[in-house]
């Protein structure tokens, strides 16, 4: 390392966010960036350490250790060769993973003050395209094809590895454009889709092809389950796996977790319950420029919003109802509140720690509450005025497994004429597929993290290298 003694005097530094009365007046990105200097000083943190368990704990196995001593060192195009020689998209996760590495950092465990990489990851890598280091790569090819069904974080990762690797890959999408969860679900104030559309124009160029409109569903699910058109798709067409299966080589299907976990309590179908994705996917086809009819707009604006469930997603629509102009914002999620970081005794260092998070949409104002159970949709005239809750507490099951939930006050309503249903995904069930059909990201594991769909995506490609090698 350039300077294995720099953390005894530098401490962390983030670039943190744009001031709370100026970023929820735009769906512009709220994360500051430092100057190239304090960047430098920054990497010089990452220390000597022994053993570098922020590579055990990044699901990449990025190596953060030697680009940020070759940042520090001021050697940026080494850095970006570094990091990309381990992740594809680092514009991608600079800015959205949670970073596993920095809570598994050496300095983490020390003075809980970890090593800025993923900040470090970010600067890295639009260095790099501002200085031009980032230019596509044109490979030789080896005769076979794939196709590659979803342009998620998983399909975009597999197919980029795919085509270095010599293969004619084409990608198809049911949407109008790539990206999956990265376009239609993660708000612009997080990532600016241009920063999506500027690697797509260089897979492109590296010569994937994408097609969009296109729906991939398998045998049994066209014949046991009638596909409905959806108004949300650009063509709708469908094409079913197996037979794409006898027209390719090998066939990678990444096409994520489609289906929202539902509340199904009485009135559900009131105006104004919607699934998340119905309000974060249509806000960001909104700011690409697509007109929304009025009486289909999914917007807070003047509305009591209520969000059910504590993650990422209902963060998400807290940061975008601030935006869209809500009169209020709470947020209620049925589990306990988590423990005040650093740390979590439960789940020692160098694993993930479940503290409680704050994200930068709860600092622009949301009053968030644990331990509530919602009962009912209220509402008059077939429209949503509220909701009928219930603060509970678990107990120990005697019978073992998971916890049982039990009444602790009187139900009470919580007044919202929009409620934003954030409660996960279900893991999707697939068949049993021919041997040249290969899994990827959230449609093999369920929904996780966009760092582990890209993982996912590079190792079906180097096991579909395998398989055709035989």
């Amino acid at each position: 390392m350039g300077n294995p003694k720099a953390f005894l005097t530098i401490q962390r530094k983030e670039a943190g966010y744009r001031p709370i009365n100026d970023r929820i007046h735009d769906f512009s990105e709220v994360e500051q960036t430092l100057n190239s200097n304090d960047r430098r000083l920054q990497a010089s943190r990452c220390m000597d350490c022994g053993v570098p368990f922020c590579h055990w704990a990044c699901p990449l196995g990025n190596k953060p250790p030697e680009w940020n001593d070759a940042l520090y060192k001021g050697d940026w195009k080494l850095a970006y060769e570094l990091l990309t020689s381990t992740n594809d998209f680092p514009e991608f996760t600079g800015r959205i993973c949670p970073g596993l590495c920095e809570k598994a950092c050496v300095l983490n465990l020390m003075e809980h003050e970890p090593t800025t990489n993923r900040e470090d990851e970010a600067a890295i890598i639009e260095h790099a395209f501002q200085e031009d280091y980032v230019k596509p790569n044109i490979p030789m090819r080896n005769g076979k094809k794939v196709l590659v069904i979803g342009a998620g974080p998983a399909g975009l990762s597999a197919a980029t590895q795919l085509n270095q690797m010599g293969y004619l890959v084409t990608v198809i999408d049911a949407r109008e454009n790539a990206g999956g969860l990265l376009r239609f679900g993660i708000p612009n104030f997080k990532l600016n889709k241009a920063v999506i559309d500027r690697r797509m124009a260089i897979l492109r160029e590296e010569g994937i092809e994408f097609k969009f409109g296109i729906r991939g569903v398998s045998k049994t699910e066209k014949e046991h389950q009638p596909i409905q058109n959806d108004p949300t798709l650009a063509n709708d067409k469908i094409v079913v796996i197996e037979d794409m299966a006898k027209k390719y080589d090998a066939v990678v299907v990444s096409t994520g977790t489609p289906t929202a976990r539902d509340l199904p309590i009485p009135g559900r179908d009131l105006k104004g319950v919607y699934f998340a994705l119905e309000m974060l996917s249509q806000e960001n086809r909104v700011l690409a420029g697509e007109d929304i009819k009025k009486e289909d707009l999914v917007n807070a604006k003047g509305k009591n919003v209520l969000v059910i469930g504590g993650g990422d997603t209902g963060s998400d629509c807290i940061g975008t109802a601030h935006r869209q102009g809500a009169k209020s914002v709470t947020q209620i999620e049925i589990m306990p509140k988590p423990p005040v970081g650093p740390e979590d005794p439960k789940n020692p260092w160098p694993n993930w720690p479940r503290t409680l998070k704050t994200t930068s949409s709860h600092e622009e104002g949301c009053v968030r509450r644990w331990n509530i159970n919602s009962l009912e949709f209220l509402g008059k005239d077939g429209k949503l005025t509220g909701v009928k809750v219930q603060e509970i507490t678990w107990v120990p099951n005697p019978d073992g497994g998971r916890p049982l939930m039990k009444p602790a006050k009187e139900p009470e309503i919580i007044k919202a004429e929009m409620v934003l249903l954030a409660m996960g995904f279900l893991r999707p069930q697939q068949p049993e597929f021919p041997e040249n059909v290969f899994l990827a990201g959230d449609a093999a594991s369920g929904a996780s993290l966009v760092v582990r769909a890209l993982a996912s995506g590079r190792k079906v490609a180097k096991d579909i290298d395998t398989f055709l090698s035989k």
